[in-house]
């Protein structure tokens, strides 16, 4: 059955004509517009791309921040038969933007006034580029340039001159198997790749994912990831109008930082039903939340650490435990909840039901923190290469430390290095198909053969199916480490604890390739390491100061070897024996992490090649050595 981006827009728009679908703040308040309102300005901005010489199965890019002309724009380029290549507004003009558009073989951009300077820099190095559309009206425009607002007076024209059915045949000829959205891949390895994915890819996510929750059209959420953001892009608004519930956008600010603040005030506003989230967002909210208890008093906060001991203890790890005992705390947890958390959940407009996280793997403690103030953050799994969702938990069936229950319909393989399929419990590479997942990597037939065979997507991540049919993911299965016996670990567990244990360590990175031992990459929380360092009246200015923080951060280590707090968490043998302070943080800007805030391990162990070189002689073993002593 045909079921593409566009059938499954005007099914909504004829089912919820005058519910809000998307919801964006101008000025002082967020104001409504509704799917018929919506469709109207997609029918004009399609025909003024029809009128501006898209034609079907041209490329054309979309680098915005989230706002309703980002949803409008896109569902205009399908009306014009066009395929988008959404960016990221963190792409730098030099290299990153610039490739992804030439490779990406792009004709015509639609660009938020904010990010134009970026493109007016490249521009002369764009063979193909015919049009720039810009969302935000310029004092002038430069030679290929064009005001959004006179294409959709084109289109305008186009509609009185050409009869509708017209207009619409082009987006009504749009088949299944027909690309949608070519988007790039952030790259932990090589050059980015762009993932192709069809209309029907989409369709088909948005209905597998409906099987994990169940949204209705009273629902509402903020779209607080970027919308190019794959898992933005089909859970943030794609199943918010198959269900004909309400999408809201953060206000932009005038710097990404003033667009951050933004975010918790919007929340307020929009009162969501539901986030999308990922772990560098959820820390931050819970630091907020911890600073306001603590600044109310010693009291307040005594009550919060109370409770939420009681809530956590009572809702456990997962929902499919029996409650046993745990039914006599039910008054207290009322009564909890009652006293702090329904007061702590105002913060998040006081209708918020859950979290989904995704991106990374969120760890235990982050979980049990939002189950305790009473908004649950479910982790779910996907990538881009399965438009995105793969499982999630959800109110009916949770688990910390899973990744949750599969979508349906869609098949599960864990296999072994040889591709053999493994039993339930084993862990081995996550394979999936499904109508979900993507047609090819674009220009990439190489890649695409690699990752897609017979129909079946291998994911490159390490996990395994429990008895319970949750899915537990693991980490990379690319980004094992490997002793010098052979034996294949992932890092991503160990390395998630030492952050998340030990307030001393800010990032941390282990590498082991066939060497006797284990390596960790340390960027220091230098604020936390000076403060305790004050407590023993020293100073990281001085030598013995050095000294002692290098002492403590080892400390930290060893809490996980024998004898230690942590002891046991991990097998020994996996653990770092040794450690290099790193002189700066990874960050976007280095490439060091991706736009998803995964570590690009081969360009870190590229930059710090001297380093783990040094960690492997006598003197560099040592946690006092001259390079930590130069780097602290």
């Amino acid at each position: 059955m045909k079921k593409t981006i566009i059938d499954l827009f005007e099914e909504s728009v004829r089912k919820y004509p005058d519910n809000t679908f998307l919801l964006e703040k101008k000025d002082k308040a967020f104001m409504p517009t509704t799917y018929t309102q919506v469709r109207n300005e997609v029918y004009r901005l399609g025909a003024g791309l029809q009128a501006l010489g898209v034609k079907k199965g041209d490329n054309m890019a979309l680098l915005s921040e989230g706002r309703n002309l980002w949803v409008i724009g896109e569902l205009a380029m399908f009306y014009a038969g066009a395929v988008n290549v959404p960016l990221s507004i963190k792409l730098e003009e030099s290299n990153d933007l610039l490739f992804r558009l030439v490779h990406g073989d792009v004709k015509f951009i639609m660009v938020s006034g904010t990010q134009l300077k970026k493109l007016r820099l490249i521009t002369d190095r764009l063979p193909l580029l015919e049009k720039i559309i810009v969302f935000d009206r310029q004092e002038s425009y430069e030679e290929k340039e064009i005001f959004i607002e006179d294409v959709q007076k084109m289109g305008d024209e186009f509609l009185k001159e050409h009869s509708l059915d017209e207009f619409l045949s082009i987006g009504r000829s749009i088949q299944n198997d027909d690309y949608a959205t070519i988007t790039y891949t952030s790259g932990t390895t090589a050059d980015p790749k762009g993932v192709v994915l069809t209309h029907r890819n989409y369709t088909a996510n948005v209905e597998q994912a409906m099987t994990l929750v169940d949204i209705d059209q009273t629902w509402r959420t903020l779209i607080i990831l970027p919308l190019d953001h794959c898992f933005a892009h089909v859970v943030g608004f794609y199943i918010m109008m198959a269900c004909g519930a309400t999408a809201a956008t953060v206000q932009v600010g005038r710097t990404p930082l003033e667009t951050l603040k933004n975010i918790p005030v919007n929340i307020r506003e929009v009162r969501p039903h539901f986030i999308l989230s990922v772990p560098a967002l959820a820390k931050t909210f819970k630091k907020n939340i911890e600073q306001a208890i603590r600044a109310k008093g010693k009291t307040t906060l005594k009550l919060f650490n109370m409770g939420m001991k009681i809530r956590q203890t009572y809702f456990g790890e997962s929902n499919l435990d029996p409650k046993g005992w745990r039914h006599i705390l039910k008054p207290l947890v009322a009564l909890f909840d009652k006293l702090i958390f329904s007061k702590v959940r105002e913060n998040f407009g006081g209708e918020l039901k859950f979290f989904i996280g995704g991106g990374a793997l969120l760890d235990k403690d982050l979980q049990k923190f939002y189950v305790g103030i009473g908004i649950p953050m479910y982790q779910g799994y996907g990538l881009s290469e399965a438009t995105p969702v793969i499982s999630s938990n959800g109110p009916d069936k949770y688990r910390f430390g899973s990744s949750g229950k599969l979508v349906q319909p869609i098949e599960i393989t864990i296999c072994d290095p040889d591709g053999k399929e493994l039993p339930v419990g084993e862990m081995g590479e996550i394979v999936v198909k499904g109508e979900n997942v993507m047609a090819g990597y674009w220009k990439n037939p190489e890649s695409t053969a690699e990752t897609v065979r017979n129909g079946r997507l291998y994911t490159g991540d390490l996990g395994y199916m429990s008895a319970e049919g949750l899915l537990y993911v693991k980490g990379r299965f690319k980004s094992l480490l490997i002793s010098s016996d052979g034996e294949k670990y992932s890092p991503e567990g160990i390395e998630e604890s030492l952050v998340e244990k030990s307030c001393y360590i800010e990032q941390v990175m282990l590498h082991n390739n066939q060497s006797p031992y284990t390596v960790a990459l340390i960027v220091p929380n230098k604020d936390q390491l000076k403060r305790k360092l004050k407590e023993s009246g020293l100073s990281l200015d001085t030598e013995e100061g050095k000294k002692a923080a290098l002492k403590k951060l080892e400390s930290e280590l060893n809490k996980y070897k024998k004898g230690g707090e942590f002891e046991g968490t991990f097998p020994e043998r996996w653990l770092p024996s040794c450690f290099a302070i790193l002189p700066e943080p990874f960050t976007e800007q280095n490439k060091m992490i991706n736009s998803t805030m995964k570590m690009v391990r081969g360009k870190i162990e590229q930059a710090y090649k001297d380093r783990i070189d040094y960690l492997y002689t006598a003197e560099g073993k040592q946690a006092v050595n001259k390079m930590n002593m130069e780097s602290i």
